[in-house]
């Protein structure tokens, strides 16, 4: 599967479009939710579906290290890395699902990845850097759930909208 995107050719006009949504997510990262919690996540969710899987990983990496570099690393260096990582996984879950399933199923997927999932794999790493772990999932999950169903439900709406003007 990861092959496939492996071959895909990356011009400079993808490469462009990459370097904007990676600007987007820092800009999306100003608007706050809760907390740390934003709409840095929209780009990268966007890119999966218009430029493909691994290209929206990329932009959620990317632009998760460099909007929490600009706020000083908030929850720690380790911690922002695990949750890049996360990203990777999951908006190239996001867009491999939505190739192969109804657009809801992959919105769906992707919102409970980058919610209660997300948050449930950062209990042991927020426990080995002191943040108490359960408390800081208890806090965090319902408004990261709601965030990341805004993003991704954006995501889709824009993606949609400009799939529409394109035919």
């Amino acid at each position: 599967m990861l092959q496939q995107h492996m071959r895909k050719k990356y011009n400079i006009k993808t490469m462009t479009q990459i370097a904007m949504l990676i600007a987007l997510s820092m800009i999306g990262a100003t608007i706050k939710i809760q907390g740390s919690i934003a709409f840095d996540s929209m780009a990268a969710f966007f890119a999966a579906l218009y430029i493909g899987p691994l290209a929206g990983g990329m932009v959620g990496v990317l632009g998760h290290l460099l909007s929490a570099a600009t706020a000083g690393f908030p929850m720690t260096i380790p911690m922002h890395i695990l949750v890049a990582f996360q990203m990777l996984v999951f908006v190239y879950v996001f867009g491999w699902v939505y190739t192969k399933a109804p657009s809801w199923v992959a919105i769906l997927i992707g919102t409970f990845l980058n919610g209660p999932v997300g948050a449930l794999l950062a209990v042991p790493v927020s426990l080995m850097l002191g943040f108490g772990g359960w408390p800081l999932f208890l806090m965090i999950w319902m408004p990261l759930t709601i965030a990341s169903f805004a993003n991704i439900v954006l995501a889709t709406v824009v993606y949609k909208t400009i799939s529409r003007g394109k035919r």
